[in-house]
């Protein structure tokens, strides 16, 4: 091999590996694509209320059945949804299930009208 080719041959080579380097560089750069559909994510309007919810529609959701729906009535009132893991009324696992599903609305105590006397 001469000298040109050796130097044609570096300068392939060098522009090859510029290249891949190049394309590495935008697929790290793309947003992965997950194989499972994302879970689509419930307005708060959508949500049901774990204050108010009757046993059938806590049953409703995933992994509530009789018995547990019958521990989150009794166990109420909730100050955050958090408090069904937190008081020992349902596992972090099934937390983890229904958590994007519910919430603990509050009832709104109106401290602007006096109290009658």
């Amino acid at each position: 091999m001469g000298s040109l080719s050796k130097k044609l041959f570096a300068r392939i080579l060098s522009l090859l590996l510029a290249s891949l380097i190049f394309s590495a560089m935008i697929v790290a750069a793309l947003p992965a694509h997950s194989s499972a559909a994302p879970v689509p994510q419930a307005s708060a309007a959508d949500k049901l209320d774990i204050n108010a919810a009757t046993a059938d529609q806590l049953k409703a959701l995933p992994g509530i059945g009789d018995a547990l729906s019958q521990k989150i009535i009794a166990g109420r009132p909730y100050r955050t949804k958090l408090d069904l893991v937190h008081k020992k009324i349902i596992s972090q696992s099934t937390y983890d299930k229904i958590k994007d599903q519910i919430i603990a609305h509050h009832p709104k105590t109106n401290t602007m009208t006096p109290q009658p006397k």
